[in-house]
């Protein structure tokens, strides 16, 4: 091979397929080598060597040399072009590799390639990743050619070639939209605290400032919310929740609840959990459409949040301390006193410390060991109750439906009498014509 003609390929594939040269230079000498044990045997010791200043190619038999030229024959040159075509697609997926492996948890852009069923190809700079019906957000549909905005979550090899996996519908994408098209974010200013999200329908996001004089709501929205309207038209019409974060639990909690009203915010460190009382007109805007605005509060917070109203928290300590006091070996005080620290269930017995509820009650282990099992057992059968009942409820309704589905149409019966009715007012009129004429 010509000294120049070998340069000249490793600077090409080093410009063009982003390879370092060396592992191209490397890949020459090991396509050769194989070639060479090819004519001279497979036990033979060939070595290889290109020049990296002038290209030049040098080979050694056994330590002898050898003349370059006359060390492969015309099939063993095919052998060493595919042994280098070989070397150099899996130095070109490392590349590849490397090069998405610093993009994972980044948005990317790429135009929508082919749309297999659920699955979208996606075309990138360098590869094809794909975008799985799992990762894409619900309702939304894709066709081919248009340009599509995806964060990469996943790179990995995949026999020569490199599979990159997208996504649209992880917390981060959110996040780094924001990032993207808030300045603000991306100059540090405000800063994307904390964020929950069920994709295609609602994400909560919690922001911060660290300038005073920038209203980190505010900047998020933009002026008559042309910043907010980019990023929910993005995510498919999505409903984006900004709201203020604060380290203080009783004033973050609030906020993650708007658009509802909050009265008192009560914290049970001990297991996590925080009452939040609100009054009757608020209590289903607080939950939310199937509890999605809690639970998306929940998420944001990292608190259990449990919505109820003054009347509710009072029935339920009442039925606790009632429970509670049922259970052998607990004492009256250790019943309050545990219902005080936010433990309103058979449940939250079994999750708490052995040691705490010893001290708390002056037990020995042994006792608060005997309770727990009580406790446990007792959630049990609320569990199959609870279960039972709603079985019932669903077999109730089954018979429901098949009841009204059997039964004959009212409406049939009573469509004569509307049509005789109907010809009295027909006659009503022309009494008015004739006190028109009068």
């Amino acid at each position: 091979m010509n000294p120049n003609e070998i340069l000249r390929i490793v600077d090409s594939l080093h410009r063009d397929k982003n390879i370092d040269t060396e592992i191209v230079f490397k890949a020459i000498e090991s396509g050769f080598a194989s070639a060479a044990k090819r004519q001279y045997g497979e036990t033979a010791e060939v070595v290889v060597t290109v020049d990296r200043e002038n290209g030049e190619l040098s080979a050694t038999l056994d330590g002898e040399e050898l003349d370059p030229e006359e060390m492969v024959g015309r099939i063993g040159a095919q052998m060493a072009k595919q042994v280098i075509i070989q070397k150099l697609r899996e130095a070109e997926r490392d590349s590849q590799i490397e090069e998405f492996h610093e993009l994972i948890d980044e948005i990317v852009n790429g135009t929508v390639h082919r749309v297999d069923g659920p699955m979208v190809t996606v075309q990138l700079s360098t590869v094809e990743a794909i975008l799985p019906r799992s990762e894409q957000i619900p309702g939304e549909s894709h066709r081919s050619s248009e340009r599509i905005r995806a964060m990469v979550c996943e790179v990995r090899p995949q026999g020569t070639r490199v599979k990159v996996v997208l996504s649209r519908t992880r917390p981060r994408f959110v996040q780094r939209l924001f990032e993207q098209e808030i300045p603000e974010i991306a100059d540090g200013i405000i800063t994307v605290n904390a964020l929950s999200r069920e994709p295609g329908y609602r994400s909560k996001v919690a922001v911060s400032s660290s300038d005073s004089r920038v209203d980190c709501v505010g900047a998020c929205v933009g002026v008559r919310g042309n910043r907010i309207r980019v990023i929910v038209d993005e995510l498919n019409g999505e409903r984006i929740d900004i709201v203020r974060y604060d380290e203080d639990p009783e004033v973050l909690i609030p906020n993650a609840l708007q658009p509802a009203e909050v009265d008192q915010v009560l914290l049970c460190d001990m297991i996590g959990r925080a009452i939040v009382l609100v009054s009757d007109d608020q209590l289903s805007l607080a939950i939310g459409r199937r509890g999605q605005n809690v639970r998306l509060a929940s998420k944001l917070c990292g608190w259990d949040i449990e919505i109820m109203t003054a009347d509710e928290l009072e029935q339920q300590i009442d039925r606790a301390v009632t429970g509670f006091s049922a259970l052998d070996g607990m004492t009256d005080d250790l019943a309050a006193a545990l219902v005080e620290q936010g433990y309103l269930s058979y449940d939250d017995l079994s999750v708490i410390e052995p040691d705490q509820m010893a001290e708390m009650g002056g037990l020995t282990l042994e006792q608060v060991d005997h309770i727990v099992v009580q406790a446990e057992t007792r959630a049990e059968e609320a569990e199959v109750a609870a279960r039972e009942e709603r079985q019932k409820q669903k077999e109730l309704a089954r018979l429901a439906e098949i009841e009204a589905a059997n039964a004959p149409p009212a409406e049939t019966e009573e469509a004569p009498a509307e049509t005789e009715e109907a010809p009295a007012e027909t006659e009503e009129a022309p009494a008015e014509t004739e006190e028109a004429d009068e």
